[in-house]
């Protein structure tokens, strides 16, 4: 993919993932639809939702992104929510498979590295995410109202910064006051 200078683990992650067509953009774009604290992982491109756009695999989500000249698409699965992936490929190209909350998501025309990886990398995150640990202390109610205000204010910097529509804005914002 190049050198961007976007972000050391944005460049690093595109330079692992190689030669790819039409995501400048969206590597461009990607630190504004960040949460505080995420990094990228891995990144692929891949065609979703009708547009290719860039998939990113961040600390806490996989990330679809198209930017286009009339708008942005973003869909993302937070990793807690992804249940199982599948990873089908032909000969250049592949799809990638993410169940999430009990729809299935389907990536398709990934390249066939990228692919193999980025579904190899999503099981591993899965299968180490569900297996049992020692118990959890409880979560003092501070900490999930801390968590909601710095969500709202990622949220207000997006709508801001023109990453998300009015309309986008409203609804995660509903969506975050209803998981209270």
């Amino acid at each position: 993919m190049g050198k961007y200078n976007v972000r050391p683990d944005i460049d690093a992650a595109a330079e692992k993932a190689g030669p790819t067509l039409g995501s400048r953009r969206e590597i461009e774009q990607l630190p504004g639809v960040l949460w505080e604290g995420e990094t990228v992982d891995m990144l692929a491109t891949g065609l979703y939702g009708g547009g290719n756009g860039l998939v990113a695999l961040t600390s806490m989500r996989l990330i679809f992104l198209k930017h286009g000249l009339f708008g942005q698409k973003l869909e993302d699965f937070p990793l807690a929510n992804i249940s199982s992936v599948q990873w089908s490929a032909g000969m250049l190209m592949g799809t990638l498979s993410v169940f999430s909350s009990g729809n299935r998501a389907d990536i398709k025309s990934v390249a066939k590295p990228q692919g193999e990886g980025l579904s190899g990398r999503l099981r591993m995150l899965i299968a180490t995410a569900k297996t049992p640990a020692t118990p959890a202390a409880p979560v003092p109610p501070q900490a999930g109202v801390q968590d909601v205000a710095s969500r709202l204010a990622t949220l207000d910097q997006l709508r801001v910064a023109g990453a998300i529509t009015d309309a986008e804005y409203q609804d995660r914002r509903t969506a975050i006051l209803n998981s209270i």
